[in-house]
């Protein structure tokens, strides 16, 4: 079995900033790309960032500048900074990440059980 466990959501003030932390756990191989998903209530979940194995980022324009996504290869982890807050950014977010686990041939993907991300004042 694979876990991912999210951690660090909660309630900021416009302008304030929160990390979100993901670690994977379980029968794991290798972690292809990791990444972050939000779900703004009453709308569709979209992708907020991604990075590779190799460490290359993108980020959806409306984050870019504001959010960095990291992550720790050792720990099966990944992050994300998150910087200048708007109240726009209010969403459930959610870790994504591509997995081979042990013995297997081929990746699959995981979501975290996310974690809200509340931005008011």
């Amino acid at each position: 079995q694979v876990q991912l466990v999210e951690s660090g959501g909660g309630l900021v003030q416009p302008g304030g900033s929160l990390r979100l932390s993901c670690a994977a756990s379980g029968s794991i191989s290798s972690i292809n790309a990791m990444g972050w998903y939000r779900q703004p209530p009453g709308k569709e979940r979209e992708l907020v960032a991604v990075i590779s194995d190799g460490g290359s980022a993108n980020y959806a324009d409306s984050v870019k500048g504001r959010f960095i996504i990291s992550r720790d290869n050792a720990k099966n982890s990944v992050y994300l900074q998150m910087n200048s807050l708007k109240p726009e950014d209010t969403a459930v977010y959610y870790c994504n990440c591509n997995i081979i686990r042990r013995f297997a041939t081929s990746p699959r993907t995981y979501w975290g059980q996310g974690t809200q991300v509340t931005v008011s004042s």
